[in-house]
């Protein structure tokens, strides 16, 4: 059975599809929508939560939620902001699964969050957040290079835990990971990607991939970008219609 907030989240995501709530509108308050739903202030929060980190809705402090201005209707209907196949929250141990995924752990540190990380990821801006740079690889192979920043109240992290799968330690704390908002993009290599081994020079082709994931209760965990080597990486979909 879906949770409450998921079904909230996806009538809100219907009615402003359908132009009940267009671009730049302030939608009703929660209690307005809970009252709508049958449902508490606390579900229509999470629900409002996930429509944020799609991209769908913004919050304006002391002013109520927004439908982003750059929202555009889809003609793909329910599809609109959903997450696609492309985007399951697979990390690369189990993407690879039986071959030997390792890495090498650049930095773990804490600090206090950008405005923009505390936007994206939901939380205070005096809530520290890990900063954790790493290269993956496949069979000794480089995989990828990965910066992620980390909400310290999700879990503890060390550099033990980092050399193995992150993913699996979350779960192992009895977290579970739902799902995430994922940009995929190319880019030129900069002077990172080359020390890493991800490009053999500045301005070769790199494969990047922008991710904010969260829990099944809507809070964000993660904000990361992954970078590629663009001869060895490609992105698979199942597409149905």
């Amino acid at each position: 059975m879906a949770y409450k907030y998921k079904i909230v989240a996806d009538g809100l995501r219907k009615q402003i599809q359908q132009g009940k709530y267009p671009p730049g509108e302030l939608m009703p308050d929660q209690n307005q929508i809970a009252k709508e739903f049958s449902t508490t202030r606390i579900t229509v929060h999470k629900a409002l939560q996930l429509l944020m980190i799609e991209g769908m809705v913004y919050s304006k402090r002391g002013s109520g939620t927004y439908v982003r201005k750059d929202y555009i209707q889809s003609e793909h209907g329910d599809n609109y902001g959903k997450v696609s196949p492309i985007d399951k929250p697979l990390g690369a141990t189990t993407t690879n699964q039986g071959k030997k995924v390792t890495s090498k752990v650049l930095e773990l540190s804490a600090r206090i969050p950008t405005e923009e990380e505390t936007t994206k990821l939901l939380i205070q801006p005096t809530e520290p957040v890990y900063v954790i740079q790493r290269v993956r690889f496949v069979n000794g192979e480089v995989f990828a290079y990965e910066h992620t920043i980390m909400p310290t109240s999700i879990t503890t992290l060390t550099k033990q835990d980092l050399e193995g799968s992150i993913y699996g330690h979350l779960q192992k704390d009895g977290l579970n990971i739902k799902g995430s908002h994922r940009i995929v993009r190319a880019d030129e290599a900069n002077k990172i990607d080359v020390e890493n081994g991800i490009a053999n020079k500045i301005g070769a082709p790199v494969l990047v991939i922008n991710q904010l994931s969260y829990l099944d209760d809507g809070q964000p965990f993660e904000l990361s970008e992954s970078r590629f080597p663009f001869k060895t990486s490609e992105l698979t979909a199942d597409i149905t219609l």
